[in-house]
This record gives C-alpha cells, sequence and structure tokens, in this order.
C-alpha cells in the first residue's frame, strides 16, 4: 500500500492487491473521485491511512458448500462472506445466490455498503455475501438442502452483534427460512435478530418486501422536488421484475407517475397504457414465468426480446429512469437515449447498474442522478427497523413502517444534497453521497482507534 500516499497512489496499489475484481474496482474508483477536497478539507484521514484501510475488508471467508440433488448426487458450490467494515456497527448486508457470484463480485457489494448503511444513520457496518448457486429450476427440497450445508458453515462467523445478512438475488423469504431453521437448529438459540428479511409470522418486518423499490422512488421524488416537479403525470422507465422493480413501479404509480417499460433477462415489455402491477406480480412472483407471458395476456403490450428496457426511449419520451435489475446494465448508449427522450431524473435501484461513462452522461446533462449507495438503501433501512423490532420483541403495523421508511429516505436526500452543497457542487448526488456516507465511517474510524 501507499503510505500517506495521493488517492491516485492508493487506488493503483488498489488494483494490485485485488487483481481481476473489475466490479470492486469500478466500485472504489467512483467513490474515490469524490475525496480529493474531502482529504484537502481533513488530513487527518491522510495521516491515519483511512482510504488504505477502507479498502481492506476486516475478514473474507470462502468456503465449501456441498449439497445432495433429488437424484442422490453430490454437488459444490462455493460459498462468500465478506465483513467490509464495522466502525458504525455489526456487519450488514445480502446474501446473493447467482452463477455469476465470484469474490470480486461479493467484494464490490460489501464496499457500496459500507457508505450505504452509513447513509441511513443507522448504527450498522457493511458486509456481503452470497454463492454462486442458482436457485432457479431448483426443488424447494434441494434450496433446502443448499441453505442448510451454506448455514452450517456461516453460522460460526454471524449473529445479532456480530453479522446480520439479509436476502438479495436468489434469496427471498424461502431462503431465508431455510437458512435460520438451520441457524436455531446448531445454535440452539431463537436469535431472531441474526437475519433480517424473515416471513412475517416470525420475526420479520412489514414493508421489508416493498422497501427498497418504495424507498427508490421516494428518493427521486424528493430530487424531483428541487426542481418543482413530482410523479404526477410523468413517463418512467423500470428495468427489472423482481422485488426492486415490482414495487418501485407500484410507488411511481401511487404517486401520479405511469411506468411504460420492465424487464428481465429474456427482454423488456413497452406497455403505453402503463404497466399493470397485479399482472406482473403475477406473472413473475406466483408463476416464476419470463415477462413475454405479460404480453400474452395485456392488450396493447409489446415484447421486445433480447432488448434492454431503455430501448423504449427510441419511441416514447420519458422523464425518470430506474434501473432497478443488475449491475452495468445501463450504459453510455442507453444514457444518450434517455437524455434524448427527455430523461430528468435516474435514480438507481440495483447496485452499480450504471456504467462509469452513463453516469457520466447524465451528470454532464445536468440529469438528477442517484447512485444506489443513496436512491436503493431503503432495503437495508428496513432491514435495520426489522432488527429493532427483533430486539424489543416487537412488532409495527405497514403504515408506521413505511412511515419510518420514508423519514429515513428524506434523511438520505437531506443528507446528500447537504453534503453536496458544502463541498461546492450543489445538486451533484453522486459526490454528496459518496462524502457523506465516507465521512460518517471515518470518523468513526479515527475513533476507534487502528484496528
Amino acid at each position: 500500500m501507499a503510505e500517506n500516499g495521493t488517492i491516485a497512489d492508493i487506488y493503483q496499489s488498489v488494483l494490485a492487491r485485488n487483481p481481476g475484481e473489475t466490479e470492486f474496482h469500478q466500485a472504489v474508483g467512483e467513490v474515490f473521485e469524490s475525496l480529493d477536497r474531502v482529504l484537502d478539507k481533513h488530513p487527518e484521514y491522510v495521516e491515519a491511512s483511512i482510504l488504505e484501510r477502507i479498502c481492506e475488508p476486516e475478514r473474507q471467508i470462502i468456503f465449501r458448500v456441498p449439497w445432495v440433488d433429488d437424484r442422490g448426487r453430490v454437488q459444490i458450490n462455493r460459498g462468500f462472506r465478506v465483513q467490509f467494515n464495522s466502525a458504525l456497527g455489526p456487519y450488514k448486508g445480502g446474501l446473493r445466490f447467482h452463477p455469476s457470484v465470484l469474490l470480486g463480485t461479493v467484494k464490490f457489494l460489501g464496499f457500496e455498503q459500507i457508505f450505504k448503511n452509513a447513509l441511513t444513520g443507522m448504527p450498522i457496518g457493511g458486509g456481503k455475501g452470497g454463492s454462486d448457486f442458482d436457485p432457479k429450476g431448483k426443488s424447494d427440497a434441494e434450496v433446502m438442502r443448499f441453505c442448510q450445508s451454506f448455514m452450517t458453515e456461516l453460522h460460526r462467523h454471524i449473529g445479532e452483534y456480530t453479522d446480520v445478512p439479509a436476502g438479495d438475488i436468489g434469496v427471498g423469504r424461502r431462503e431465508i427460512g431455510y437458512l435460520f431453521g438451520q441457524y436455531k437448529r446448531i445454535t440452539n438459540r431463537y436469535e431472531s435478530g441474526v437475519l433480517t428479511g424473515k416471513g412475517i409470522t416470525w420475526g420479520g418486518s412489514l414493508m421489508r418486501t416493498e422497501a427498497t423499490g418504495y424507498g427508490a422512488v421516494y428518493f427521486t421524488q424528493h430530487m424531483l422536488e428541487t426542481r418543482g416537479m413530482s410523479f404526477d403525470g410523468l413517463d418512467v422507465l423500470v428495468s427489472g421484475s423482481g422485488n426492486v422493480a415490482i414495487y418501485s413501479i407500484e410507488k411511481v404509480h401511487a404517486l401520479g407517475g405511469k411506468v411504460v417499460g420492465a424487464s428481465d433477462s429474456s427482454g423488456s415489455v413497452y406497455d403505453p397504457a402503463g404497466i399493470d402491477v397485479e399482472l406482473l406480480r403475477d406473472v413473475k412472483e406466483q408463476r416464476r414465468a419470463r415477462i413475454d407471458q405479460y404480453v400474452a395476456e395485456r392488450p396493447g403490450a409489446t415484447f421486445l426480446p433480447g432488448e434492454r428496457v431503455w430501448q423504449i426511449a427510441r419511441e416514447h419520451r420519458v422523464s425518470v429512469a430506474l434501473p432497478s435489475a443488475t449491475q452495468n446494465e445501463l450504459d453510455d448508449a442507453d444514457a444518450k437515449l434517455l437524455i434524448d427522450a427527455g430523461v430528468v431524473a435516474v435514480a438507481e435501484g440495483a447496485n452499480m447498474p450504471t456504467t462509469p461513462a452513463a453516469t457520466a452522461l447524465f451528470r454532464q446533462a445536468g440529469v438528477l442522478f442517484g447512485p444506489g449507495k443513496a436512491a436503493n438503501a431503503g432495503g437495508v433501512a428496513t432491514s435495520a427497523l426489522e432488527m429493532q423490532q427483533n430486539a424489543s420483541r416487537d412488532s409495527w403495523g405497514a403504515e408506521y413502517t413505511d412511515a419510518r421508511l420514508a423519514e429515513i429516505m428524506q434523511g438520505i436526500h437531506e443528507r446528500c444534497a447537504e453534503t453536496a452543497d458544502e463541498y461546492g457542487a450543489p445538486g451533484d448526488y453522486v459526490l454528496g453521497a459518496n462524502i457523506a456516507g465516507f465521512l460518517r465511517v471515518a470518523d468513526a474510524m479515527l475513533a476507534l482507534g487502528v484496528i
């Protein structure tokens, strides 16, 4: 590592120490771009090597996950948990089950989680985990056996005061249930606070499923208000059709907007009358079908096989885009399309779904741009609210939890906007989010000493 080096020196050392982990490199570079003016103002961070320390996870755990499929054959997957930073509280971050999961994927997600969790103002550190296991096409029994094997190792490293995983892509209430059941079996403790995203009848929080999507829309609404606008009457594109996308669409419609496009890995749906949320939810959540089934049952809708949802902007003017599927799904060509289509605001419902080149184009064009560490923090914020309920043996109603979520997202928006103003970049939510999150973690790290 560069000793008390420049940001460029430190970034080069991160690249050298973590070869091949391109997503992690991208996440670190995106944060570092905002920090020159911070280090000028706070030389104590340089003296204490805060940047070098914050880029090195406190702990990286990689383990084998053997399980038996329904044919009686032994399968082997790889499990990960990266406990990145606990300066603000126990590690907090989801588990992702998807074939694309590698150590670099988990590290990029965990690094982002540090700042996202800090922005909520809640006492939670950053971590992430997962496996290259693919739950698609697996029976419930196979998913259960995998989850039990995964937790048999993971239980050694987690706890309500240590590390609190949650769901992510491929990990919903079914998987959380199997994971929690195995944790309870091994430890002989009903430790509700060890996992979040649980079922409502056994320690879960109302609104957790909706929280990331709702939160992204709340954040976007606050951005629009800075220009005297609201969702009322605006046309919107949302990528994806999972929890984040579905509940983003639901909340946009509740606020008077109209979502005209959604997608999955097979292609996109264009519905100029507005996406029918109940039909989409039935197709994706109940039937677990591909999105073309939506078009088969929705007059006036069109299926665009293999096309990203942003292509709809060629034919339909849109004011807001909510990328809510996966990382690097919106590139510079898509950004140009959206800018030409009149987009006013973009908010990341997924983790790092916009490429650096696309982000730069939006910022240069004066588009309101909400980075994922701010815009999609509603999910982890509601997970932290679930932890509070578990700690107090309490259960809150949906209306109260939604109000808390709205309040938290307003606070995140204010934190980002005020920090951007303070550092001479009014309206730059990327810079505001990066600096505000970094300052909270860096000050805690200074206070705790060299650990």
